[in-house]
């Protein structure tokens, strides 16, 4: 897990002059970058919110455990099903068209969610939603990457879009304990104008996509339901795993159709006139490799997230908004660094911003493991607070514009989605993982519950120690091989 080692020296092209420097946003570049962040946030924002209130949804509509689950799978479901043809379909019919599509469908499945009557509504409204977020999260970064110049433009307006996005995690839990104080239902709802906003603010804002050149388009539609149900399978598989087992019939059987569907995938893309994915794209190991250190960077946020939930609700009593604001240092930090951390970039390359994030991400969950039975949220918690939020806006300002620089204009949209699958499916193969590291998650002794949280907390750790390690390995490699003959 690691940025690639030919990656650029200072993660953008070189600036004559220093012109670029001196250029300043006017009011409409500020505003459609609000727009925009606006969308990504969003997407986080639901991520989090509902998860708060699946116990409620759960209580009114008498929904057992494993049905209750679908309510956070369900989103994860078609968030990371559908990232690669959101991001591909933003490179071929426009990434305006697909983002305004994608605010669309999130605001109609949040609407669905909100006024659900069953709980069978409640997840398929949570499908739709992720389903529109696979659609806005690609297409908004391309939209960035297409407006803002690669450089200290797009390094200083990818940093402000990392804290949108990172804020909107972490605040989630603050906005979904406040708003199910009053109603599971606001969780939904809330989504609805906001979205609604965002559409109008992309139609005025967000320059329109270039004319169609007249040429026929093909749309490769082999592809994208061979690779649309492959992902589908395979994060099925992954948040199905922990209840059904790893090795059982079912899941073995789910993973083994997936993995023949990847296969068909790629004859039918090395066959295809315009494929999909342009499987060379693959071979982009600056592209690659940001998208497996996306997926340590949300997959390990979000297993501590889950742990460190469940420490302060189910072990120490915390209600949902005591819990909430215990996670806000969270997103002040973000709020605070993300900004500047595109300006980083430039001066330190991409490689040292994701060690040090990670490095800070691997030393806060190893303060985490010192929790006890009355251990004080001030000694013991809130520093790994702290270091998360140092450590997250640096790795992830990097991850996404390593993983967008040096692709062709053409691609965005699909470098978008394939690093956004990196995030959505890290964070379910690592909370997965977890779960089962945890044990009997169901189990009311206390001494059983605490030292399940210390071993989930374990495989957060050595993933974020290795991910951090890969770095300057993977720096002395790429040395090695400069000075060899």
């Amino acid at each position: 897990m690691t940025i690639a080692d030919d990656a650029p020296v200072d993660g953008a092209s070189p600036v004559k002059g220093g012109t670029e420097a001196a250029v300043r946003w006017g009011l409409r570049e500020w505003l459609m970058l609000v727009v925009v962040c606006g969308a990504f946030s969003l997407d986080a924002l639901d991520n989090i919110m509902v998860g708060i209130a699946t116990p409620q949804i759960k209580d009114e509509f008498d929904m057992s455990t494993s049905a209750a689950q679908w309510v956070v799978s369900a989103y994860v479901l078609g968030f990371g099903g559908f990232l690669l043809l959101g991001g591909r379909m933003s490179d071929l019919l426009g990434k305006r068209r697909v983002f305004l599509a994608g605010l669309t469908v999130l605001a109609v499945g949040s609407l669905a969610g909100g006024l659900a009557t069953s709980g069978i509504m409640v997840i398929v409204g949570r499908l739709v939603m992720g389903i529109g977020a696979a659609l806005t999260a690609p297409s908004a970064l391309s939209i960035i990457v297409g407006n803002f110049p690669e450089g200290t433009q797009r390094n200083r307006a990818v940093g402000i879009y990392t804290a949108c996005g990172a804020v909107g995690y972490s605040i989630g839990v603050v906005v979904g304990g406040a708003l199910t104080e009053a109603s599971w239902r606001w969780t939904f709802m809330l989504s609805v104008p906001v979205a609604v906003a965002a559409l109008v603010g992309a139609l005025v804002l967000v320059p329109k996509d270039p004319a169609h050149d007249g040429g026929k388009r093909h749309y490769d539609a082999a592809g994208a339901v061979t690779v649309t149900a492959a992902m589908l399978l395979l994060v099925y598989g992954i948040v199905q795993a922990p209840s059904e087992g790893w090795l059982s019939g079912a899941t073995l059987g789910v993973f083994a159709v997936a993995a023949l569907l990847l296969a068909a995938f790629t004859v039918i893309e090395s066959r295809a006139p315009q494929p999909l994915l342009r499987l060379g794209l693959l071979r982009n190991k600056s592209l690659v490799g940001a998208s497996l250190i996306a997926a340590a960077i949300l997959g390990t946020y979000m297993s501590y997230q889950f742990v460190g939930s469940l420490y302060l609700q189910s072990y120490r009593g915390w209600s949902p908004l005591e819990m909430a604001f215990a996670f806000l240092p969270i997103g002040l930090m973000i709020l605070t660094f993300a900004p500047r951390a595109g300006n980083w970039l430039g001066r330190t390359g991409l490689r040292w911003p994701v060690f040090g994030g990670m490095a800070a991400y691997a030393v806060a969950f190893l303060l985490f493991l010192r929790v006890g039975e009355d251990s004080s949220y001030w000694w013991m918690v809130l520093p790994s607070m702290l270091l998360i939020g140092i450590g997250f806006p640096f790795a992830f300002t990097a991850a996404n514009v390593q993983a967008t620089s040096g692709v062709d204009e053409s691609e965005q949209g699909l470098a978008a989605g394939i690093l956004q699958t990196g995030y959505q499916v890290g964070a379910a193969v690592v909370l997965a993982v977890v779960t089962v590291r945890m044990g009997d998650e169901d189990t009311t002794d206390p001494a059983r519950m605490l030292s399940g949280y210390h071993q989930g907390t374990w495989v957060i750790v050595v993933i974020a120690a290795l991910s951090a390690l890969s770095v300057p390995l993977s720096a002395l490699a790429a040395r090695r091989r400069a000075e060899s003959p």
